[in-house]
């Protein structure tokens, strides 16, 4: 990853991944706002994208049944899906 992305940017996807690790749930980590986590929508609907740099994001899908508050509170497990670099529209898969 780090070949991929630099050390600076390495560093960061480590730290945004141990604050979701350490939310007590899903819902938690979404209210601290910290990497300004947002829902996706396309074929990664059910993904959310958390901020590395100002084109770089952690793509992350919540392991629960839906993205309802109450659904969200309960989800303790999420999937890496990887990072992605932004281009205008387009997106480019670094770290699958």
């Amino acid at each position: 990853m780090k070949k991929k992305l630099g050390s600076n940017e390495t560093r960061t996807v480590k730290r945004r991944i141990n604050e979701i690790a350490a939310s007590v749930s899903f819902f938690e980590y979404l209210a601290l706002n910290l990497g300004k986590p947002h829902s996706l929508d396309g074929d990664l609907a059910k993904s959310y994208g958390v901020t590395i740099t100002g084109n770089l994001r952690l793509i992350i899908e919540p392991l629960c049944e839906d993205r309802t508050p109450e659904s969200l509170k309960k989800c303790t497990k999420v999937s890496v899906k990887g990072v992605v670099k932004y281009h205008e529209r387009k997106k480019e898969w670094l770290v699958p």
